[in-house]
């Protein structure tokens, strides 16, 4: 491992988890990298004003990183472990994506200088550094070493999958209580009760509950596509010891929302801005259903 103020880390993927934590680690004088090829060009965009050296194939950023670290979205994680691993990587490789122990796994199997890290972000980005990060796997302990940067990172395993699964069994709370949020917020703004609703809810959940329920609604919003692909992973997980009925419910949720909205390009500055547009998509729904029964 790279001695201090000389540490090199690379992101895969440039969304919301790499650009915080990038700005965070630049802050401390760690060399950060990215790599721009088959990247949006949100995403090239995000990376540029970021700061982070660009690199133009994922080959060149393998070759200056100590340490990897994969935030992609869940349909990728595989993939994009299968194109290091083919181009000779001798880093610590670590999985930070939303997805079940068993795609990490089969990340992992394309990394074969075998240091691999299952990692697992366990609150909100917006923290930065100080965003707790579970890991587990041999060479987790090599991954914590970002510690002395900021990093909040807790060592939890020796195993692959010890962090991941409990990522899944959050995201199984957290996504069900959103969509659940939905379910019961709507009928109340369509009554027209919605702060009443959010205030007596308050009174039983505490006095943060308004705000983290509004910020859960804005955030399903943003990221329904992505919450989409994480409850299949969760699904996914959770069938290998029950027989999951809320958790598929969730995924079919977030698909519908998706469905009605679209993927909006920011967090809707009001939760009404989201149930607007879950009204415009009813309406043509409605609309069409009408002119087609003429």
């Amino acid at each position: 491992m790279a001695l201090k103020n000389q540490i090199k880390v690379g992101f895969l993927g440039f969304g919301e988890v790499a650009s915080t934590l990038s700005e965070g680690l630049l802050a401390q004088r760690v060399e950060v990298s990215t790599c721009l090829e088959g990247r949006s060009q949100r995403s090239v965009e995000l990376a540029k004003s970021t700061g982070v050296n660009l690199f133009d194939s994922l080959t060149e950023l393998s070759a200056s990183s100590d340490i990897l670290l994969s935030a992609v979205v869940p349909a990728e994680a595989v993939s994009v472990a299968a194109k290091v691993g083919g181009g000779g990587f001798d880093g610590v490789y670590v999985d930070l994506n939303n997805v079940s122990p068993s795609t990490v796994k089969e990340a992992f199997s394309h990394i074969t200088n075998g240091k691999t890290v299952d990692g697992a972000i366990m609150g909100g980005i917006k923290n930065g550094l100080g965003t707790p990060i579970i890991a587990s796997g041999e060479f987790a302990e090599d991954f914590a070493e970002l510690n002395q940067y900021g990093m909040n990172i807790e060592v939890i395993g020796t195993e692959p999958g010890q962090a991941s699964g409990l990522k899944m069994l959050r995201s199984a709370y957290t996504k069900g209580v959103s969509a659940l949020l939905f379910e019961t917020l709507y009928p109340a703004y369509k009554m027209g009760v919605d702060e009443v609703l959010l205030r007596y809810l308050s009174q039983t959940e505490g006095p943060h509950f308004k705000e983290a329920s509004i910020s859960r609604l804005k955030s399903s919003a943003l990221h329904a596509q992505r919450r989409a692909q994480e409850m299949s992973e969760v699904h996914q997980f959770l069938s290998q010891y029950e027989d999951p009925v809320i958790t598929p419910a969730t995924e079919e949720f977030f698909h519908n929302l998706l469905d009605k909205i679209g993927q909006i390009p920011e967090k809707p500055a009001d939760y009404r801005e989201i149930f607007d547009k879950i009204d415009e998509k009813d309406d043509q729904k409605a609309r069409l259903s009408k002119g087609r029964n003429k």
